[in-house]
Parts: structure tokens; sequence; C-alpha cells
């Protein structure tokens, strides 16, 4: 049993490690400020989770698995609140994006 949790633990947590490559790519590469939060915290939220999810086994007890689990939800609330607020930043200042890149040059 304690094989299968190894290459669970493995598994989980190289998918955990991808999700988090992505987000931070899509950082680096996606052009206005929306997406890129959009990106990052979606992959972010996700790869946390399949960490979590890999480290459950490893834990030792139950009250260790619920540490984790707490720490990810913690983790869930406080990146959905600096979410939006960055978000009203960006747009109470208007730099969703360039406008050529919305309205195909036009303002309005």
């Amino acid at each position: 049993m304690s094989l299968l949790a190894n290459i669970f633990t493995v598994v989980a947590v190289t998918a955990g490690l991808g999700f988090f490559l992505a987000g931070t790519a899509g950082l680096l590469r996606f052009p206005d400020a929306l997406s890129r939060l959009h990106a990052l915290t979606k992959a972010d939220n996700l790869g946390l989770g399949l960490i979590v999810l890999g480290l459950m086994p490893q834990a030792g007890s139950l009250g260790g698995a619920l540490k984790l689990v707490a720490v990810w939800l913690l983790a869930l609330g406080a990146g959905g609140i600096a979410g939006q607020m960055i978000a009203q930043i960006v747009n109470g200042r208007g730099k969703r994006g360039a406008p050529e890149t919305i309205h195909g040059g036009r303002e309005g």
C-alpha cells in the first residue's frame, strides 16, 4: 500500500506543479491584466489542490490531512479575495486592455 501511496503522491504533486507552471506561463504571456489574473488564480488554485491531494496520504494522521485541507481552503479564499481586489483596481483605472485590441482600433 505504501508504494501505491508514494506513486499517487508523485503523480498528483507533479500534476500540481504542471498547473503552477501553466499559470506562470499565462501570467507572462497574456496581453492584459485581467487575463493574466484569471490564468494565474485558476491554475494556482487547481495546482495547490492537486499538491494537497497528493500530500494527504503522506500526512500520517487525519489531523495532518485536515490541516493540509485547511491551508488549501484558506489559500482559495485569500486568492479569490485578492483577485477581486486587483480586478476592481484594474477596472477602476481603465487599464483592461489596449483600445485597439478590444474594439478593433476604435474608441467607444
